[in-house]
């Protein structure tokens, strides 16, 4: 479920995608499903592990049944919590007869963890889909084989999935037009919050490989939430080890909240609950169920941001790991929920997929090459500022289960047509795969050349510095991605 933030982030893809209706004026409505899966794969030794994967696939224009989209796949179930992909997928969907359906695909990503034998980390999953219609959800089998093909991991199996019919509304329009609109568009999502925390371990919570924890672990991430109603809230959260000897551990889940308003409309109270995967870093999590609970209490500030104040308790329900912890946010107001036709202005947005390369130095002493997938959403604040939000994870360079999350600022010009220069830092945490970064912390700015193909479409090449704040890592990286544009509202913005 923590995966529906990178997922809905392929729809940007949708100013060359099928398009099912027009909700008004400059909205298009491109047709979407969510897939949830799981499945139990072998590994060697007759080890099993369970696998849950998430996938946000769009329809793609001209080609009836093909969609595509990015897809994250985690450890749920087994002892290699912490081991995590993220990649991008192609699928194929057909109705056999009455309800009845097929659904091909192949995904293909990076990463790996939780000592798994995964190699550099690349992933392919090919598989075959028995879907059943049941008017907007759609269960069924699948049978697949999960390979890494420079890893010791194959195997061939038949999970459960579930996929739901949604779609993505867009805009055509650019960041000074406006839209009048009803409904949310792009991510969907009402705030988006960036997070600075700390776990306290307690109790029996050790590492992996044994040994104590350290007393303190500092986490750094950002969570993505939408109103259900006036009280009610869901939304996703993914965060990383940034301090503490832990540089690898992440997590990625799904959450439900309540909040009410103390003072209108400025200062909030409520809590929350999580569920979803976490592991990585030596950190002792089983198969890599985690479970949160929180109370928290925010503060509005202006009318597209806040300061929000939380704590609470994690634990790993099959493993060993139990940590209070207390947490701040920056918190970013994207969007409020619909009350009527309102005149939003737009917002430029960009999610890319590419790869990167840099030197990595290792933990026994050497310093290899690595390759990794990268996905990156960019959403501009004026015609030229940008937020950006990045996820980074080996497929190559014996790396398996090295991984990376950024947040940073940019800024770009177009100095002559279809020409644009773009320059942005990020922060965040990164560790894994043997991979020596020393508590996680790492920063790299970064500048772009991007070419514009057509209103949607850009190739952009960049280059950068990568360096961690106590680790050796210091080496430039080279990047080249595949950028899809498109435009959003922003009402909270009036």
């Amino acid at each position: 479920m923590s995966l529906r933030l990178h997922l809905r982030h392929a729809c940007a893809a949708a100013l060359g995608l099928s398009i099912s209706a027009t909700a008004s004026a400059g909205i298009e409505i491109a047709n979407a499903h969510l897939r949830l899966g799981f499945e139990r794969i072998e590994l060697p030794g007759r080890e099993t592990m369970g696998l849950l994967g998430t996938s946000y696939l769009v329809d793609v224009k001209g080609i009836d049944g093909l969609s595509l989209g990015p897809a994250v796949y985690g450890a749920i179930t087994g002892q290699r919590g912490g081991f995590y992909t993220i990649g991008g997928e192609i699928a194929w969907r057909r109705q056999i007869s009455g309800p009845l359906g097929l659904e091909a695909g192949l995904y293909v990503g990076g990463g790996g963890g939780g000592g798994a034998p995964q190699g550099g980390g690349l992933m392919l999953r090919p598989h075959l889909d028995l879907l059943w219609d049941m008017g907007g959800h759609l269960p069924g089998l699948s049978l697949s084989q999960v390979k890494f093909p420079n890893g010791q991991i194959k195997s061939t199996q038949v999970g459960l999935v579930w996929n739901v019919l949604t779609d993505f509304r867009y805009l055509r329009g650019s960041s000074s037009d406006t839209t009048n609109v009803a409904n949310r568009s792009g991510l969907g999502f009402d705030r988006i919050q960036a997070v600075l925390g700390r776990y306290y371990p307690r109790g029996r919570s050790g590492r992996a490989s044994g040994g104590a924890l350290p007393g303190h672990i500092g986490y750094a991430g950002v969570r993505a939430e939408q109103a259900l109603d006036a009280s009610l809230y869901w939304g996703i959260e993914a965060n990383g080890a940034a301090s503490g000897g832990v540089a690898g551990y992440a997590e990625y889940l799904a959450t439900l909240g309540w909040e009410t308003n103390l003072l209108k409309p400025g200062l909030s109270f409520g809590g929350r609950l999580a569920l979803g995967m976490g592991g990585g870093g030596d950190v002792s999590v089983g198969g890599g169920l985690l479970a949160k609970a929180s109370l928290h209490a925010g503060w509005r500030f202006t009318r597209t941001l806040g300061l929000t104040l939380e704590g609470g308790v994690a634990a790993s329900p099959d493993g060993d790991f139990k940590a209070p912890f207390a947490a701040a946010a920056l918190t970013w107001h994207l969007d409020a929920p619909p009350t009527g036709d309102l005149d939003a202005p737009n917002r430029r947005t960009e999610f890319s997929s590419g790869l990167e390369q840099y030197d990595a130095p290792r933990r026994d002493g050497s310093t290899r090459r690595l390759q990794a997938i990268a996905l990156k959403i960019n959403r501009y604040v004026t015609p030229a500022i940008y937020l950006t939000g990045q996820a980074h994870s080996a497929t190559g360079g014996g790396a398996g289960g090295y991984s990376s999350g950024l947040l940073g600022v940019g800024a770009s010009i177009e100095p002559i047509s279809r020409l644009q220069l773009s320059a942005e830092f990020l922060a965040g945490a990164a560790g894994g795969g043997g991979v020596e970064t020393r508590g996680g912390l790492v920063t790299q700015p970064m500048a772009y050349a991007s070419w514009r193909l057509n209103d949607a479409l850009s190739l952009r090449v960049g280059a950068g510095r990568i360096r961690a704040a106590k680790g050796p890592l210091d080496s430039t990286v080279v990047d080249a991605a595949l950028v899809f544009s498109f435009g959003v509202t922003n009402r909270a913005a009036r």
